[in-house]
């Protein structure tokens, strides 16, 4: 197991929880500028790190990025500090945010980040995540020759090969971005003991099956605002595209995933217990009903049709998202005619991750950006920054 930080939660730096009003909470507390968000695939994470992109550009915050505009932190390998662009040792206190895909290390992290840093990940039900990543990872090696979920679920053995490439995409996902093996026999104690390593090493692990309440508890626990908080849904799937499951599938899911069935199971206790122990449910209710409020007002603001499109339907190319194995991936038009301050916010809010983060690359490092070569992967769509 990767080391624990060298010291217990309670000695945290102080995380913003009282159960106050929010003009009294923002007088108490000051917002949070240096933060990790580990990047959990196909969990809400896409829009969690627009929230973080959005905040980060608007309050003139440095980036972790990836070297040479990749979209990644060296993922599927260990993270390692020398692949964030402009590292070099003893320059930890410049960098502010880091939300990149990792695999994460924490020791590496801590040579990036300062001591004051707040972490934090989400996470996803595994039964509903596998059946995402089947569909969003069809053409990688595990799932490639399955004709479904439910023929690979059958006969996992027939399917998976545990050292091939991307095998992570088909097995306790959550454990491998995590940083664990995640085809490791763990025993109850080194369940256990992974389960203290994940809470010792981050602040707060959020539910994406929970999404509004989770970012009232991230906007309470970083001091922000609502509408630093308030986001659209990006990177999700049209619905034609998802797969019921039956019962039995679900079960095979939660056996076949048992780490990250442990991880879930573990956090969505503690995720409820912290609701209830800092704020209460009757508050938390009324937070989230003031942010889907906040969140319909600016889709009305903001999106034709106040809603996603099919990429058909998609009249700016430059916002479309990238298109991914199976499924397809929803996007939004804009309503034409917004004045430029209003425009602006908008835009950013619907950007996908690709384009959004190479436009922090050329905002942040202007003389590499035109030199720089994109991912294959990526699609070649570009955004004034």
């Amino acid at each position: 197991f990767p080391s624990v930080r060298g010291f217990s939660r309670s000695k945290r730096a102080g995380v913003c929880l009282p159960a106050v009003s929010n003009s009294s909470r923002t007088a108490a507390c000051k917002p949070k500028t240096h933060v990790v968000f580990l990047k959990v695939h196909k969990s809400a994470s896409s829009t969690v790190m627009n929230i973080l992109f959005r905040f980060g550009e608007t309050h003139n915050l440095t980036f972790a990025l990836p070297i040479n505009g990749a979209s990644q932190l060296g993922y599927p390998h260990y993270f390692l500090a020398e692949s964030v662009e402009g590292f070099t040792l003893g320059n930890a206190s410049e960098f502010n945010i880091m939300c990149h895909h990792m695999r994460f290390l924490q020791a590496q992290v801590q040579r990036v980040m300062p001591s004051s840093t707040f972490y934090f990940s989400i996470l996803r039900n595994p039964i509903h995540l596998m059946e995402s990543s089947f569909t969003y990872y069809k053409g990688s090696s595990p799932f490639s020759r399955a004709q479904s979920l439910e023929e690979f679920l059958s006969q996992p053995v027939r399917f998976y090969n545990s050292s091939a490439p991307d095998s992570q995409y088909a097995k306790n996902l959550m454990a491998f971005d995590f940083g664990f093996n995640h085809n490791g026999n763990f025993s109850a104690k080194h369940m256990q003991l992974m389960l203290r390593y994940i809470e010792e090493a981050f602040d707060l692990l959020l539910l994406s099956e929970y999404f509004d309440e989770s970012m009232v508890l991230l906007k309470e626990a970083l001091c922000w605002d609502l509408d630093s908080i308030v986001s659209f849904p990006l990177n999700s799937r049209e619905e034609s595209t998802r797969s019921p499951l039956s019962e039995s599938m679900a079960e095979k899911i939660k056996s076949w995933n048992r780490l990250d069935w442990a991880i879930y199971r573990h956090f969505n206790r503690t995720f409820w217990q912290r609701i209830d122990w800092n704020m209460g449910r009757e508050r938390m209710q009324q937070e989230v009903r003031v942010l889907r409020e906040r969140r319909e007002q600016l889709a009305k603001t903001c999106l034709q049709g106040g809603g996603s499109v099919g990429p058909r339907e998609l009249r700016d190319k430059s916002l479309a998202p990238l298109q991914y194995g199976k499924a397809t991936i929803l996007g939004y038009n804009l309503k034409p005619g917004l004045d430029e301050v209003t425009g602006r916010l908008c835009q950013r809010m619907v950007m996908p991750e690709l384009q959004y983060s190479r436009s922090l690359y050329r905002r942040q490092f202007p003389e590499k950006a035109h030199t720089t070569a994109y991912p294959k992967h990526s699609p070649l769509l570009l955004v004034s920054p």
